[in-house]
Parts: structure tokens; sequence; C-alpha cells
């Protein structure tokens, strides 16, 4: 049974002449300045609390005890291994230095080397024994001033660091008070320490054990628990330098970056289901515990393998990716793109391509592959009124890695474009795509995208990264339409009408804001005259687009996307310019781009193959057609009340349309419209629908009893027993949904 020891130390009996060590699988000295101005300020005040300036020292002796908190030590040949309690040694060490310092100034004499410094066998060294840190300290000592701790580690850069927080913030009341402070301090700060003599619970209980202000993070015990074990100690050595260089490389990135990046890697190459994903994504380093013999971690040298080898790989291009999130990198340019639409789990995708031996040529068109997929598959999503967010697209996301995991080039496009063609719809789904409140700043990124695909296609340089800027010096969406509704009555019987369209994506531009505040009301034969001094995209309203521009007039033939110039901007030329940026969609965003290789424009097709080709039968319905079944009366009623919201209503049941059709369900099925929802009926008993209160959703008239029969499969989101039917989250899909639609379905033909 493992012994365990505890006792209560003052600060002299702790530190006078005792080496300590770190083990290797510790941390480093990672507390910052709040840490350390927290703890001398507890010290101070408590001494303060105590001090009376016409106190002698021998009073200190009846001053209040201060309880630092406990650390854990284990004995090991004879060695003194902190456990838990490193961070405050180290800083306890670094006030020491700095007493010792002001000592001497004072001309006082100094009774606190040896609570520092010690010397064994004729060799002096540091009382906390890490010599890796013995230059740093060195300084303090000395009061180097030009100690560099440029490219040092961090916890070299740390200790520089705290030791200045400590001369900046440590306050006594006033001179007088150093002596005293400094007896109070090694005779009444008392610590307890807890020990075990048991080198195999060592890492157990490091694990399990947190420091007073600052707790372990994953990552650390990750480390702590991969070292542990390796038991070549030169392997051992190595890999903590290599852990500790990728580990400093990833946090320039950002502070949790070195966390996110084992997260990607780990479920890029082992990730088997979305539970996998949950663990590793809340406690990966118990995860790789639990798991470390379905991970190969079954000799030393395995382990070691697991950080010289995968870690270092996988993090490293963990690390590159990352900065092609941040700015445009040739070749990786969809990887900025995705960064921009916030999709964060593009990164376990796309290292779950990579393979250790793969060149990096293979490398690059693997990424180009992946990310150019992910770009396709998420404009599709938003395009058609679907989220992107993780929530939602974590189990696409975890159903995709394990079938492309380590592919070959050769392939990997065939399979993403097979993927690509069985989860989305093609951009012809919703013709009348549109702004809305909840989707402003992706219209501004896919305007964004739309114009630099133009311009770049022009031969003008890409001006990307400033289309997308916002704020006071950015840019902001441009209603070719001013608000003004009056002005379109010959067309428009309806407010509402009229607002729909002038939202659909065909009446935007992207404009710089100041110029788009000081002419947006205007009429559109004003305004037409400052667009020609805009993009591209803006310019082609106006017939001087056309006049000495080589570039663009090269551009239209070789796409052969009918731009045309406008002089006067009516509902046919809304609907001219919809088609127009329905084709730039599709243009940019074609999923042959996977199979061609970086750069290279896909084959153009004929324009009315193109908005008119339907990727899945020969009769998908659309948005648009949906809304031409809706009786005139209420579909005033639907686009009155609920405004924005019956574009993906529209859509909604132009899917259950699609999904009837493909089931072959049609013939008895009759579609009718209702005052808050819609539905398929067999005579007069609806089977499902989709319902309008809050997000459009899918419904289904069934039991509640029935209803909670499939929670397997899909569980429902509230349960209407008034109405009688169940309705199911807005992410629902109706592939996921089919066991119960058929069971509805049956169940109201057999009644």
């Amino acid at each position: 049974m493992t012994k365990i020891k505890s006792r209560t130390k003052t600060i002299r009996e702790l530190l006078a002449n005792t080496k300590y060590y770190l083990d290797y699988y510790q941390r480093e000295y990672v507390w910052q300045s709040e840490n350390v101005t927290e703890l001398i300020g507890d010290l101070t005040d408590a001494f303060s609390s105590n001090y009376n300036p016409e106190d002698t020292r021998q009073k200190v002796n009846g001053y209040t005890d201060y309880f630092l908190g406990s650390i854990i030590i284990y004995e090991k040949d004879g060695n003194r291994f902190i456990i838990d309690g490193q961070q405050r040694l180290t800083t306890l060490t670094l006030l020491l230095i700095y007493l010792d310092r002001w000592l001497e100034e004072e001309g006082e004499k100094s009774h606190l080397f040896p609570l520092i410094f010690s010397e064994n066998y004729g060799k002096e060294s540091y009382n906390l024994d890490i010599p890796e840190r013995a230059s740093v300290m060195d300084s303090l000592r000395s009061d180097d001033n030009f100690f560099s701790i440029k490219g040092q580690s961090e916890s070299i850069r740390n200790i520089k660091l705290r030791y200045n927080d400590i001369k900046n913030n440590f306050k006594l009341p006033n001179n007088h008070a150093l002596l005293h402070f400094i007896d109070w301090l090694l005779e009444k700060v008392c610590l307890v320490e807890i020990t075990t003599e048991d080198d195999d619970s060592a890492y157990t209980i490091f694990e399990t054990m947190n420091d007073r202000e600052l707790s372990l993070t994953p990552t650390a015990m990750l480390r702590g628990y991969l070292l542990s074990n390796i038991e070549d100690s030169e392997c051992r050595n190595h890999a903590i330098i290599t852990w500790r260089k990728q580990v400093e490389s990833l946090q320039t990135i950002g502070k949790e970056e070195d966390s996110e990046a084992i997260k990607a890697w780990l479920r890029s190459q082992h990730l088997g289901s979305v539970s996998d994903f949950e663990q590793i994504g809340s406690e990966f380093h118990r995860w790789v515990r639990n798991y470390g013999s379905k991970l190969g971690l079954i000799s030393s040298t395995a382990f070691t393998d697991f950080i010289e080898r995968d870690f270092k790989f996988y993090s490293g291009w963990y690390y590159r990716l990352r900065e092609a999130s941040k700015s445009i990198v040739p070749r990786f340019e969809p990887v900025y793109y995705n960064a921009q639409n916030s999709f964060t789990l593009q990164y376990p995708v796309l290292l779950s391509l990579l393979h250790i031996n793969d060149t990096d040529e293979e490398i690059h068109n693997k990424i180009w592959i992946g990310a150019t997929f992910l770009d396709i598959l998420i404009h599709r999503r938003i395009w058609n009124f679907k989220s992107t967010a993780q929530r939602e697209m974590v189990d696409l996301m975890c159903s995709i890695i394990p079938k492309i995991r380590g592919s070959r080039c050769d392939g990997l496009a065939d399979v993403l474009y097979t993927i690509l063609q069985a989860e989305t719809e093609p951009f012809v789904n919703n013709s009348g795509f549109s702004w809305h409140g909840s989707n402003k700043r992706k219209t501004h990124l896919i305007l964004a995208r739309m114009i630099d695909y133009v311009e770049v296609q022009s031969g003008q340089p890409s001006l990307y990264p400033e289309y997308i800027k916002t704020g006071s010096n950015g840019y902001e969406i441009e209603h070719i339409w001013a608000n003004h509704p009056e002005s379109y009555l010959d067309e428009f019987s309806h407010e509402f009408e009229f607002g729909e369209y002038r939202n659909r994506i065909g009446g935007l531009l992207l404009l710089p804001k100041k110029n788009n505040a000081s002419y947006g009301d205007l009429p559109y034969d004003e305004k037409c005259e400052h667009y020609i001094k805009e993009n591209l995209l803006a310019q082609s309203l106006h017939e001087k687009a056309y006049q000495n521009n080589p570039g663009f007039k090269k551009f239209i033939e070789n796409s052969s996307i009918s731009f045309c110039p406008h002089s006067k901007f009516k509902k046919a030329d809304l609907d001219k310019c919809q088609k127009l940026y329905l084709r730039i969609a599709e243009r940019i965003w074609n999923s042959e781009r996977l199979r061609l290789p970086h750069g290279q424009e896909p084959d153009c097709v004929p324009e009315e193959e193109g908005v008119n080709s339907n990727q899945h039968n020969n009769a998908v319905w659309t948005s648009e057609q949906i809304r031409d079944l809706v009786p005139q009366e209420r579909r005033e009623y639907y686009e009155t009340r609920y405004k924005n919201k019956v574009v993906r209503f529209y859509i909604r049941v132009a899917e259950f349309q699609n999904f009837i059709q493909e089931k072959q369900w049609g013939s008895v099925l009759t579609l009718k419209f209702r005052r808050d929802f819609c539905a398929f009926y067999v005579g007069n008993k609806p089977i499902f629908g989709v319902n309008l209160y809050g997000a459009p959703r899918f419904c289904i008239w069934i039991t509640k009893e029935e209803a909670e029969g499939f929670r397997n499969r899909y569980e429902f989101a509230a349960y209407y027993p008034n109405a009688t039917y169940a309705i199911y989250p807005e992410d629902a899909t109706l592939d996921s949904l089919f066991p119960i639609l058929e069971f509805a379905y049956k169940k109201q033909w057999r009644n």
C-alpha cells in the first residue's frame, strides 16, 4: 500500500538547504501577473494586519500564522520531486531573491542564501534545481537588466516577468518593517507537505491535484501521461523538447491553440463517432488514456513516436492551417474563406486527409481539395438557408472524417464529390436567395466572393480581404432600390412583396460604408453614375463598364455569364441580376473544382443549362414554385405576418415536395396551405407538413406516444396535444425523419 505522509512546515523548514526537482511530466512555470500580484498582496496584507512599528523583531513570534496551502512531493532515489506546488515554490524563490537584494541595498546581513542556493559536495545549485532556469535566476540575483528573454522557453520568460511584477508590487508599511516581514515569512507562513514514496502513483496524484490558483490544463495532463510512459531518459528528454517547441509555437497564434491543435489532431486521426468527438473536446487527456491500446500506445517506443512523429507532424500542419486562416496563402485560399464563415470544424477534416509519409506536394493538393469541398458545402447550405453552425454540422463531419482519413489524392476528389452531391442542394433550389436579419454577415461574404471572382477573372488583383471588412472604413450591403415602396406601386401590390424583392441578392451590392451612406437613398438613375467608380460588379450595371475594358469582356466571353448594363432598374432588371448572381455562385462553387488543379476554371456550361440544371432529378421544386402555388390571399397573409421567415418556409415546403416525389407518394397526397402551417393530406387527414411558428420546422401528425417511440431516431422538439402533431428541430432533415414520415403516411393510408 502506498505510504503517504503529511507534515506542516514553515518556509524556512521547507526550503533551507533542501533540493527540489521537477519530473518530466511537470508543466512550465506559467503564473501570470494576476497570480503573483494576488499572492504578494495576500502575504503583505496578512503581515500588515499584525505589524506595529513599535514592535521588536522578537514580537513577530506572536504574530498570526498564515497558511499557504499544500504541496505534494514524491521521493525517488533520494531526490524530492514536486508533484503539485511548483508555481508557488518558484514564486516564493523569486520573492526571496528580491528580499535578499533589498537587504543588500539596506546594508543588512542576509540569512536568506540557504533558502535560495545551497552546496552539495562542493557544487552550488539552486534549491529549486532546474538546470535550464539557472541562467535567468543568476541574472535576477546579479540584477542583470540586459538578460534577454527573446526566444527563451515559457518558464524563463515568465520567471523574468514575474520577478518584475514582484519588484513593482511588493510594498511594506516602511523600510523598518523589512526584517520583521522576513522573519514572519520564514517562521510564520506554513504549508502542508504531503509526501509519497511510491513512484508509480506519482502521475495519478499529479493528474488529480491542482495548484492553488491555476488548474492543470488538459495539454499539461496529456504531456505528463505520455512522457511518464517513455522509459528511456534520453528519448524522454528529446520528447520534452519537441513537445515544448510545438506548444510554444502554437501559443504564438493564440492562448488556447495548443489545446485546439491536439483536439483537431486526435479527432482527425482517431475519431470513430460523435461520442469520440465530444469526449476529445472536453477531456482529451483522459480519452487518450482510456483508448491508449486502440491508439497503438502499447510500448515505450509507441509513446515516443506519438510525440516525436504524430504530434509534431499534425500540430505542425495545424499551425500552418491556422496561419492560412488568418491571411490568404496561395493554394490554401479556401481555408481562409472557410475561416471567414467561422467554420472551425475544417481543421480536423483537413488534417484527416494527411498522412505522415505524404510529400509536401501531396499535402498541398489534399488540402486544396478538402478545403474547396468544405467551401462549396458551406455555401450551398447558406444559399439554401441551412445552418453551418458547429452543432448542426458535427454529425456530418464525424461521418466524413473516417471515410476520407489518409486518402490518396487520385481518389479523394471523387469521394468528396459524391458526398457533396448527396448532402447538399444546388443553388437553383433557392433561386430567390435573399438577405435577412440572421444571414447579413454571410450575405456580405458571398457578395465579396462574387466581386473578387469577377475582378480576378477579369485580370484585376484580388481585394477580397478589403471587401470583407466592416466598420467605418469597411464595406456594407447596399440596396439598389431605395426603401420607397410607393415608387414601385406599378409592379408590387403589397409593401411586403416589394420588401422581399428588395432584399434579394440580385438587388444588392457591396460598397464602401462612407459611399453607401452618401447616396444610398438616391433614385437608381443617380446612383448608377456613382456605381461606375466602384467595384466591377457594381460597375457592370453601367454601360461604361463594357467600354475599353478588355479583361472584363474576355471574362464574359469565356464564362458565358450574361452581364448587361441597366439604364433603369425595375422588377425585371432585378430578376436578371438575380439570375446573374445565381450563375456566378454556381461558377464559383462548382463541384467540378474538386477534380481540377488549383487555379484552373471548370469548363463553361451554357447559361440555360446552368440555371435550370437539376443535379438530383428532372423536376426539382424550388421555393419560387412553391410560392406560386400559394393562393394570393393566403400568400399576402404569410408575407405580411411572417415576413422574412416566409422564404425559409417556402424552401422547407419545396424540400417536402421533392421528398414526396422521390418516394412516389404524390398520387395520394394533397398539399394545403393553412393559417400558420401547410400540410400534405390524405383526404381530410393531415399527415406531415411545415409549421410557421418560430423557425419554419417539420411537423408530423401522430400521437405523443408514437412520437416518443421514435426518440432513438430523432427526438421531437415539442408536442401539441390539441393539434396532435410533433414539431422537430430546425436542423432535422427529411432523410433522418424518414421512418417517422413513412409510419405516419402508412398509418393514414391504411385508415
